[in-house]
């Protein structure tokens, strides 16, 4: 039952308990308290909402940095990465596996802001041995969401 209800908060954070209830055949009380269970074993770790920032005023710069580390003897990769998130910009960072260690994702007003936290925060890290920044162009799709909408050509084909 966990999992309908993960898929169903997934697609949409904002569907009414009442209607989510009905639709797993539940009572709203039974719900309330999975979802709460859930959020206090750390499976559901926050609400968020997908804005597509280019159809707003706002200017923003999307990056993807692809750091190579040297863990520390005792303290591994999660005490980089730590010390990585806690940077306010950052957004996401992942391990990898591959070619680098992590992948960090991080949002700047500007590609300037992302070379500044790389350069000044990011690189002068002991544990950094390299970095290579992705800066994203264009978003078709994100988090299973298509920002883009499509039209369709209705003109009518010509052939002789």
């Amino acid at each position: 039952m966990r999992e309908k209800i993960l898929a169903l908060i997934e697609k949409n954070a904002r569907i009414d308990l009442h209607d989510m209830a009905a639709m797993l055949g539940m009572e709203e009380w039974e719900l309330a308290n999975e979802l709460a269970r859930m959020e206090t074993e750390n499976i559901i770790c926050g609400y968020h909402t997908l804005i597509n920032w280019e159809n707003t005023s706002r200017e923003i710069v999307t990056a993807l940095i692809e750091v190579k580390v040297t863990p520390q003897r005792g303290m591994g990769f999660d005490s980089i990465a730590e010390r990585i998130y806690q940077y306010p910009e950052v957004d996401t960072v992942y391990l990898m596996s591959g070619a680098f260690d992590f992948t960090v994702i991080l949002e700047g007003k500007s590609m300037r802001d992302v070379a500044q936290f790389v350069s000044e925060k990011l690189s002068i890290m002991d544990a950094v041995l390299s970095t290579a920044t992705h800066f994203v162009l264009k978003k078709y799709k994100d988090h299973g969401t298509v920002l883009i909408k499509t039209t369709k050509d209705e003109r009518m084909l010509v052939t002789p």
